[in-house]
């Protein structure tokens, strides 16, 4: 796809080609082996297929003279490597469609959709949008890439910060759509080598290191999270024994780092509200003030209606559940599912049952996964 993209300047022409030559690879490589390269058999017959594509469409006989410039061999793509300060192929293509012609919520969920591996469907989750709202920003903002002739480039060295903020919120969302989606657990190792890779490039950027602190602090539950059977923990019921102490330690020493710097943003924060976590033996020994005012400070830098949620979570443990349900139907969050999970918690602690069931249930049928879906119905029968 960069390859692609970078050559003809047409997403769609990209997608469709790529598309085109792994079902070519379906038929061909079971019958006659895999290519010695094949990488480059696949990127040479995506550009063929681009090719004979652009040839049966004469409005398209501009583009085609550009790429009839290429020539490649049997086995090298033939499209010359771009050099520049990001190397790795995923990475660089996250910073060339993150360009600030393009909304950062455009930029976001195009990435998300091309390089990512998400569905419409996943992506419009990420973004508490129905997917078909998503479908048309998506294909909006194609247009406007093909429309406005944006670049498909590597940016130079010092365009890569104003690339960033949009760059560190695809990661984040990678690692989210993995972290939801049991049979993806790929997506979380992922983003985690492409924040590792982000801190080697960027070493000055606090937030770059705030992400990779939070993905690793994250990380080192995930293993708790879920029983043998597949039911969901959830963090008071987790064996605390199977965390991950390497990735903590190693996520820790980073938000000390960052808070020596003290340029605090929105991923150093919630880096350190999972190390105060990372840092109690059981859910009954957490720093429950401390997670409160580092919310307080998230929610200066980062007011949405989400961090205002968490927040009220962590006010619920400080003082009590009547306090934080007051916060909570504050908020204009009814298609996210973790709002009414958590009205359902609240309302059950006051002995609200019937209306705890209800918010349970309204909960499960918008949970995106067989696990979460079955916790909540759980917790409904049981508030009957």
């Amino acid at each position: 796809m960069a390859v692609l993209i970078r050559a003809f300047g047409d997403i769609d022409v990209a997608e469709d080609a790529v598309q085109d030559a792994f079902a070519v690879a379906l038929h061909k490589w079971p019958r006659d082996g895999l290519p010695p390269n094949p990488g480059g058999w696949i990127t040479t017959t995506a550009r063929n297929r681009a090719i004979d594509r652009l040839r049966r469409e004469s409005r398209r006989r501009e583009l085609l003279s550009e790429a009839s410039l290429l020539s490649p061999g049997h086995d090298d793509p033939g499209i010359p490597e771009e050099v520049g300060p990001v190397q790795d192929d995923r990475l660089r293509l996250i910073f060339t469609c993150c360009h600030p012609a393009l909304s950062t919520e455009a930029q976001v969920a195009l990435t998300l959709r091309l390089l990512g591996g998400l569905t419409t469907k996943e992506v419009a989750r990420s973004f508490l949008v129905a997917e078909p709202a998503m479908a048309q920003r998506l294909a909006r903002a194609k247009r406007k890439i093909k429309a406005a002739r944006i670049p498909h480039r590597v940016p130079d060295g010092h365009e890569l910060p104003d690339r960033l903020r949009p760059v560190l919120a695809v990661v984040y969302l990678v690692y989210n759509a993995g972290l939801t989606s049991p049979s993806e657990p790929s997506l979380c190792l992922e983003a985690i080598r492409l924040a590792r890779l982000l801190a080697t490039l960027m070493p000055d950027e606090p937030e770059v290191a705030g992400l990779l602190a939070l993905l690793l602090l994250t990380e080192s539950r995930r293993a708790s999270r879920l029983r043998p059977d597949g039911s969901l923990v959830l963090l008071g019921g987790q064996d605390r024994t199977r965390w991950d102490r390497s990735l903590i330690d190693e996520g820790q020493a980073i938000v000390r780092r960052c808070l020596r710097r003290n340029q605090p943003g929105a991923y150093q924060l919630q880096a350190a509200i999972n190390a105060v976590h990372a840092d109690a033996a059981t859910i009954e020994q957490t720093d429950w003030s401390q997670i409160v005012a580092l919310y307080d400070q998230l929610l200066e830098v980062a007011p949405t209606q989400v961090v205002a949620l968490n927040r009220a979570i962590a006010i619920g443990e400080v003082e009590g559940a009547a306090a934080a349900l007051s916060l909570v139907d504050e908020l204009d969050l009814d298609n996210y599912h973790p709002f009414h999970a958590t009205r359902a918690d609240l309302l059950r602690r006051l002995g609200r049952n019937s209306e705890a069931a209800a918010a349970y249930e309204r909960a499960a049928d918008m949970a995106p996964t067989d696990a979460e879906r079955d916790f909540l119905r759980r917790g409904g029968r049981a508030s009957r």
